[in-house]
Order: C-alpha cells, then sequence, then structure tokens
C-alpha cells in the first residue's frame, strides 16, 4: 500500500498513477473521504473519552444534587463514545480495504501505456538466420519430443491441456538449470531457500496479488490456502511484522518452488508445448534494502537477469514495461525477452520489479535505523522460469540434425554433455 501522507499531501500525482495504470482515478476521491472520516472520528471519539474521563472524577466529589445530572450527563457520554468508537472503527476499516485496493506510485519514468506500449532499452546477442545455414528451425516441442525430453500427451491425458511431462534428458536440463541458477545467484550473495507453495490470504493479498491478478490465483476454498504462482509470494511474507536492522541490509534470497497459474484470459495464446502453462518452476530473486537504495538494487537485479541469459548465450532485449502491464505491486519493471525463432519474436523470460515499500507496508516488514523505524523496500527478479528457459535453448541451439548444443554454463551439471541428442523412437 502506499503512504497515506503522500496521498494526503500530492493526491494529484496519486491520481495520475492511476490513470496511467488504467485503473480507477476515482478511488482516490473515495480514500481521501475516507481518511477524512477515519482522522474527524478519531479526534471525535479522544474528545468524548477526554470528557468522560473528566467527568467520572467530578462524580464521587459531587453533592446529592449534582450527582444525579452529572450521572446522566455519564449515560449520554457512554452512549456518544460507543457510538464514536464504532464510527471510527467503520471509516479506519474502510479506509483499509480502499487503500488496498490503490496501485502502488508509478516511477516518473516508466513509459505510459499497455502491454505493446514498452520501450527497448538494450538489445543482447546475435539472433541466427537459419536460412543462411541451410535449414528450416524446428519449434521446442517437436525439438523436445525428438529428444525425448517433452511429453505434453501423457500430460494432458493425467491433467489437462496447458500441462507436461519432462523427461529423461528434458527433466536432467531442469535440473541442471536450477542448479546454474543457484549457483550464479549464490556467488552474488543470495541466500537459496525452498519455499512454502500454499499460503494463508495474508501473504498473497500482501504482495499484491489478491487485485486485478487474483483471477490467475488459485484457490483452495476449504482449508483458505492459496498456491503461488512465484515465490517472490513466501519471500516477501518471509519477514512479516519484523523490524529489521538497517545495518543488515541488504537482505538477498533466491528461492525455489513450483509455482501455479491458472492463465485465465489467454484462450487460444501459446496452447502449443510449454511456453504458457499451469505448473511449472522458478528460481525468483528477492531483496529487502532501503527505500533510498531501491532503484540501485533494481539494476543490481537486472545486471544478474542480464548475466544469466548471456551465460546461456540467448539473444535477448531488455524492456521497460509501461505502466498498465506493471502489475499492482511494481512501480517500475524491467523485462528480459529472448528471440523465439519458429515465433520470430522476442517473449518474456525473465522480469525485475521494484515494488518501493508498497509490499512491506502490506506486509509490515519495518527497518529500524538508529531510533527511526520505517518500512523498507522490497524488489523481486525472475533469475530462471523453467520451461520458458527450455523454450528459448532448445530452439536457438538447434542444430540441422535434430541435436541441441549446450552452453558451458550447464555443462558440469549434464554430466559433461556438450549436445543433446535425439534418442531412437
Amino acid at each position: 500500500m502506499i503512504d497515506l501522507r503522500l496521498l494526503r499531501e500530492d493526491p494529484d500525482r496519486v491520481r495520475a498513477s492511476q490513470r496511467a495504470r488504467g485503473e480507477d482515478v476515482g478511488l482516490v476521491d473515495a480514500l481521501l473521504s475516507a481518511d477524512e472520516r477515519r482522522r474527524s472520528s478519531g479526534v471525535r471519539f479522544d474528545e468524548l473519552r477526554s470528557e468522560q474521563k473528566a467527568l467520572g472524577k467530578l462524580i464521587p466529589k459531587a453533592s446529592p444534587e449534582e450527582r444525579a445530572e452529572l450521572l446522566r450527563k455519564a449515560e449520554q457520554l457512554k452512549t456518544d463514545v460507543k457510538a464514536a468508537d464504532a464510527a471510527q472503527h467503520e471509516a479506519d476499516e474502510e479506509t483499509k480495504q480502499l487503500l488496498m485496493r490503490l496501485g502502488n506510485i508509478v516511477h516518473g519514468d516508466v513509459p505510459v501505456g499497455g502491454e505493446e506500449d514498452f520501450v527497448v532499452l538494450e538489445t543482447h546477442g546475435t539472433v541466427r538466420d537459419f536460412g543462411a545455414e541451410g535449414f528450416e528451425p524446428k519449434d521446442h516441442l517437436e525439438l523436445g519430443e525428438a529428444l525425448g525430453a517433452i511429453d505434453v500427451e501423457r500430460a494432458a491425458k493425467v491433467s489437462g491441456s496447458r500441462f507436461y511431462y519432462l523427461t529423461g534428458v528434458g527433466a536432467l536440463l531442469e535440473l541442471a538449470l536450477v542448479n546454474a541458477a543457484i549457483a550464479q545467484a549464490t556467488e552474488a550473495g543470495f541466500v537459496p531457500m525452498l519455499t512454502p507453495t500454499l499460503v494463508r490470504p495474508r501473504a498473497m493479498e500482501g504482495t499484491g496479488f489478491l487485485g486485478q491478478a487474483a483471477e490467475n490465483v488459485y484457490h483452495l476454498e476449504k482449508d483458505d490456502y492459496y498456491l503461488v504462482g512465484t515465490s517472490e509470494v513466501p519471500l516477501a511474507a518471509y519477514h512479516m511484522d519484523e523490524i529489521l536492522d538497517a545495518d543488515k541490509l541488504p537482505l538477498r534470497y533466491a528461492g525455489f518452488s513450483p509455482c501455479y497459474r491458472r492463465e485465465a484470459g489467454t484462450y487460444g495464446k501459446d496452447t502449443r508445448g510449454i511456453f504458457r502453462v499451469h505448473q511449472f518452476d522458478k528460481v525468483e530473486m528477492f531483496s529487502y534494502v532501503a527505500p533510498e537504495d531501491a532503484e540501485a538494487e533494481h539494476k543490481r537485479l537486472l545486471d544478474w537477469e542480464k548475466q544469466w541469459l548471456t551465460s546461456l548465450e540467448l539473444p535477448f532485449q531488455v524492456i521497460d514495461v509501461a505502466t498498465g502491464d506493471l502489475g499492482a505491486s511494481a512501480s517500475r519493471k524491467y523485462d528480459c525477452e529472448a528471440w523465439i525463432p519458429t515465433q520470430g519474436k522476442y517473449r518474456e523470460l525473465t522480469s525485475a520489479s521494484n515494488c518501493d515499500s508498497f509490499q512491506a507496508r502490506r506486509l509490515s516488514v519495518r527497518m529500524r535505523d538508529g531510533k527511526k523505524v520505517q518500512p523498507l523496500a522490497t524488489l523481486n527478479g525472475t533469475l530462471c522460469a523453467v520451461p520458458r528457459t527450455i523454450v528459448a535453448l532448445l530452439e536457438n541451439h538447434q542444430q540441422a540434425d535434430g541435436s541441441v548444443h549446450v552452453p558451458p554454463v550447464l555443462r558440469p551439471y549434464l554430466g559433461g554433455r556438450e549436445v543433446l541428442e535425439p534418442v531412437a523412437k
């Protein structure tokens, strides 16, 4: 959530942010009104309680003639205090509910617009010209089936569409990717974590995934648990309701977990293969930092993602995601998109988001710097979303005979293999 003081002092900035996101601008005025009622009702309650206490001291000293009138006033005050307390509680709850619906304040440099209005910041690597090499590239599913690495037909039989098995060398490739990603993150100072994938509502709501993103979240109603779509959720909630020492920051964690997404609203998109699926594994970077260090940490997360994709020898571009595609918690997000040969375009592989103090305020994660206690900043960055990375690897590193080149960074985790070979049917 945002700081209410910012809302009061600069409501036009908050309105502009909502407008840029394509969200309800009227929510800002509703929240201002609720906050005013919350504060005025609080003042009214305090005044009545003070009057009640003062009257309580007078009654024992009053004469019999005065006591009856004072007791009558005391009864009336008791009723008024109870009503004021209820009004204060109602206004406070309304303010909290409205505040939880408000997205983070968009960074001033973020391009305004929807999904297609991003700005390309950098391009890395060289896109292969398969025509010049004398063959037509196969897509990842055809390659994966020939390698004995991917089985979507049996997954559909067992679980339905948008599920998959990784088999044989496919399973080994996932383990290689995860181990290599964790190794890079550990070397960079991240603490490796295996996180829960079932979380309570507060953890999911606190990270901002129960707003416009709720349609893509799996909810187990009987037990009131949510299946996470990213280990960002349990990592953000790890220090929930804690006060961290400023001199211990930054705290950096690299979480590995299965992730679950309903993919609502994507009917007909990426239906072939394993690019867009309901369940996948992912390595996620997460940072807790002082607010003044958030922008620098954001660039560092992006640099680690660029280092990772470069080590995989993938051509990719870095984009500044537009306001309408940010998600509620991010003030700014960079995506790294890898080139997918058979699609003839770049597709998202990693992302890095600066959430400022938005999640920390919702989850009550604070830092103590001397005597000052304040919310800190949180940031997250995908290092390796496994199936999409496999898609990019197979398609970009395929060879004319159907084999696939293995980048050196993965070879130690694949028994030294330099090439993945098709298997006999």
